[in-house]
């Protein structure tokens, strides 16, 4: 284990990014340093993970408000007793699970979130795992070639891209379903890092600006694949309880679907961010 403090601790679960966090007490009552240290070790590993931390709802956003203002997501309707919460379901007799490809959360916003975090409530008794990739990680690896190409250009991120993956919860918006595009750049200078990430994913980027989607799909689909290879990914197993709390500006996610037969609830919450510069 890499020691932060005596009572923090963080071992890393892979080579690129994601780190479980260990020492912190209730996360409900954490001190204004835990939350430092939190913050810390979140920016240096982009997702970090928490077990037994079974927060209610109204807690769970009160420990998001801590690191940024909370956001609503644009197509669902949050809980009752606390609105920011939002209810990411499958039902044991549904195929589809939300969000079941690969990518970053809303990139089809002006102003895409800084942050995601969720909550484990129910889980199958196997299965449902979640993918990490490292944008920065990506980055890095492409040639100088490549860097130089991509740097100046910006790409065009669609809600509508994501129909293959809405799910029942999605459908019940029904026609009041609005698209909504937003054009960021390729490579996302990380406001707090200063670290350059590969800001494109296969769920919301659609074609680079100024070209159509046809003379974009040739390198798109090579980027989509390269930003997800192995060495660049970790894997997290879920438990009830367990927290995920990773940084939406340079980490992709992918949750598995390979649990049908089986109910899976999470809770999640969004943290507002900035214009992707």
């Amino acid at each position: 284990m890499n020691s932060i403090t005596p009572q923090i601790t963080a071992r890393p679960i892979a080579g690129a990014l994601g780190a479980e966090v260990y020492g912190v007490g209730p996360l409900a009552k954490a001190s204004d340093e835990t939350i430092a240290r939190i913050r810390e070790l979140w920016l240096e590993h982009s997702v970090i993970f928490f077990r037994d931390q079974p927060l209610e709802p109204k807690d769970f956003v009160a420990f998001a408000r801590r690191f940024g203002d909370v956001v609503h997501y644009p197509f669902l309707k949050g809980l009752d007793e606390a609105p920011e919460v939002i209810t990411v379901a499958k039902r044991e007799d549904e195929r589809v699970n939300f969000g079941g490809l690969w990518h970053t959360d809303t990139a089809y916003l002006d102003q895409p979130p800084m942050a995601t975090m969720l909550v484990a409530r129910e889980l199958p008794p196997f299965g449902g795992d979640t993918l990490f990739a490292s944008a920065y990680a990506a980055y890095d690896a492409l040639s100088d070639g490549m860097k130089k190409l991509l740097d100046p250009l910006k790409a065009i991120n669609s809600s509508a891209k994501a129909e293959k993956t809405r799910t029942r919860e999605d459908r019940k918006a029904g026609e009041e379903r609005k698209v909504l595009e937003a054009a960021h750049p390729v490579v996302r200078t990380h406001p707090e890092t200063g670290r350059k990430a590969l800001y494109v994913n296969g769920g919301h980027t659609l074609r680079f600006e100024g070209m159509s989607e046809e003379e974009s799909a040739g390198l798109l689909a090579y980027l989509f694949e390269h930003q997800v290879k192995p060495e660049f990914t970790c894997r997290f197993r879920w438990e009830p309880g367990s927290i995920a709390f990773w940084d939406n500006r340079c980490a992709l996610h992918n949750p598995v679907n390979d649990y049908h037969g089986y109910r899976r609830i999470m809770h999640r919450v969004t943290l507002a961010g900035d214009t992707p510069r």
